[in-house]
């Protein structure tokens, strides 16, 4: 068994090493990996965003919402 717990701990010895040792340079994969997060995040930030019409549709909702609930009042 504790050859097992030597290989073990060899092994995370080895894996928390391993970063010290990657490439300091970027490759075209990770700058366009790069490019795409960023797109991913603008597009993001673009969807949070609410214009005149998401602004309407909420103000509708929320009419709406009203008008159920004083429905449900004159009904009782």
């Amino acid at each position: 068994m504790k050859i097992w717990n030597k290989i073990a701990l060899t092994g995370c010895l080895l894996a928390m090493m391993l970063p010290a040792f990657g490439c300091s340079e970027e490759g075209p994969a990770e700058k366009a990996g790069k490019k795409v997060d960023h797109a991913v995040e603008e597009a993001k930030d673009a969807m949070d965003t609410e214009g005149p019409a998401e602004e309407a549709g909420k103000k509708v909702d929320q009419i709406v919402e009203d008008a159920k609930e004083q429905m449900k009042k004159v009904g009782e």
